[in-house]
C-alpha cells in the first residue's frame, strides 16, 4: 500500500479526539514552541549511568514496537495517521505519527503502550518504522501527578505549549528514535535523517 492513501485513512474517526479547543498553559523549563528544533537535554555529555538508561528504553521501545515494521499490523491496532508527514524543513522531521486514539486522553504513559507509532515515507511508497512518540495532555498528566512532569525509565518529557502546529491542547511528549539513528539525539523531536519528500511527492 502506498503512503498517498495513508493521508486519510482514520483521520475522521479520530479528528473528534485530537483536534480539541485550544487552551494555553505556562511556560516552564522543558516547554517547547511548535517551531523549536533543538531541546536542552541533548545539549550535554551523557554520563555512564544515562548512556545506560538511554539504551534500556530503546530496547524497551524496540520490543514493544517490532511487530509495526509492518504498518497493517499497526493499522489492525486501530493507529491511524494524522497531521500528514511532519516536517521541521532543515531540522529534519518527525515523520508519520500513526495515533492509537484509545491511548489519549487517560493522562498515562506505558512504555508498551506508545500513543504514536512514527514511520518514514519511502520513494518506493513504503513505509519505514522510525519509532516511537509518548504523548499525554498535561492537564490530564497533572491532575494525577502533581509532582512533576512524566518520565520514561528516566528519561524527562518536554512540554509543547498551546496553540502548536497540531491543535492540540498543551501536552507532555517524548520521542524515541528506537529503529533510526537520530544525530541529534535519541529522544530529540526533529531528526535530520527523516525526510518527508515521498510523501509530499505522492500527494502532487
Amino acid at each position: 500500500m502506498y503512503v498517498g492513501r495513508f493521508a486519510t485513512r482514520f483521520e475522521h474517526s479520530l479528528i473528534g479526539t485530537l483536534l480539541i479547543a485550544v487552551s494555553f498553559w505556562p511556560s516552564g523549563a522543558l516547554a517547547q514552541g511548535h517551531d523549536t528544533h533543538t531541546m536542552a537535554p541533548q545539549q550535554h555529555e551523557q554520563t555512564p549511568d544515562e548512556k545506560k538508561r538511554a539504551g534500556a528504553l530503546v530496547k524497551a521501545v524496540q520490543e514493544a514496537t517490532d511487530r509495526f515494521h509492518d504498518v497493517e499490523v499497526a493499522k489492525g491496532e486501530q493507529y491511524g495517521l494524522l497531521f500528514g508527514c511532519v516536517s521541521g524543513g532543515d531540522f529534519g522531521a518527525m515523520g508519520l505519527h500513526f495515533v492509537k486514539g484509545s491511548l489519549l486522553g487517560d493522562g498515562e504513559v506505558k512504555v508498551d503502550e506508545p500513543e504514536i507509532v512514527l514511520y518514514e515515507p519511502l520513494p518506493n511508497g513504503k513505509l519505514r518504522l522510525t519509532g516511537a512518540d509518548y504523548l499525554v495532555y498535561a492537564d490530564d498528566w497533572n491532575a494525577k501527578h502533581p509532582d512533576g512532569p512524566p518520565q520514561l525509565m528516566g528519561q524527562l518529557f518536554h512540554l509543547f505549549d498551546s496553540p502548536n502546529r497540531f491543535g492540540l491542547r498543551a501536552f507532555y511528549t517524548l520521542h524515541v528514535w528506537a529503529w533510526k539513528e537520530n544525530p541529534a539525539g535519541t529522544f530529540t523531536n526533529w531528526n535530520p535523517n527523516v525526510s518527508c519528500d515521498a510523501f509530499n511527492l505522492s500527494r502532487e
